[in-house]
C-alpha cells in the first residue's frame, strides 16, 4: 500500500524555487535532516528526523516531497520513500515519480499519514 498525499494548487503564482527553499527551511526548523535537488520532474526534497522516524520505520526511509509544475499550476507530492544517499545523482538519472514513494504496511502508513498531515498543513500555510 503506497501512502502519498497529493496537493494541487492553481492560480497561486508562486516561485517554486522559493517555495522549495521555504519548505526546506521549515523542515530544518522542525528538526529534520534535509537534502534537496532540482530534477527534470521538479524539486525533490527528502527529510528524515533522526531518532523518531528511524526507530518507528527504518533507517533507510525518509519523507519525500516533490514540488512540480508551473507557478500558477503546481502539485506537491508528500510520501515515504527510500532515503537516497546522493539525491543529485538520482535526479540526474531521471527518477520517475512513482519510484520515489515506497509501499508501506498499515502501521507505517498510519504513522506516515500523521506526520505527512503536519508537513502538508505547513506547506499549505506557506502557499496561502
Amino acid at each position: 500500500m503506497v501512502s502519498e498525499k497529493v496537493m494541487h494548487f492553481q492560480n497561486k503564482n508562486r516561485d517554486l524555487g522559493q517555495l522549495s527553499q521555504q519548505v526546506v527551511q521549515q523542515l530544518q526548523a522542525d528538526g529534520y535532516k534535509v537534502q534537496s535537488t532540482a530534477a527534470p520532474l521538479g524539486t525533490i526534497i527528502q527529510a528524515q528526523k533522526a531518532g523518531i522516524l528511524r526507530d518507528i520505520i527504518t533507517a533507510d526511509r525518509a519523507f519525500t516531497i516533490v514540488i512540480a509544475g508551473q507557478p500558477d499550476d503546481f502539485t506537491v507530492h508528500i510520501g515515504i520513500g527510500k532515503l537516497l544517499k546522493n539525491i543529485a545523482i538520482a535526479a540526474v538519472e531521471t527518477i520517475l515519480l512513482s519510484e520515489l514513494f515506497l509501499a508501506v504496511d498499515v502501521p507505517e502508513m498510519l504513522w506516515t499519514r500523521h506526520v505527512e498531515g503536519g508537513i502538508a498543513k505547513e506547506i499549505a500555510q506557506m502557499i496561502g
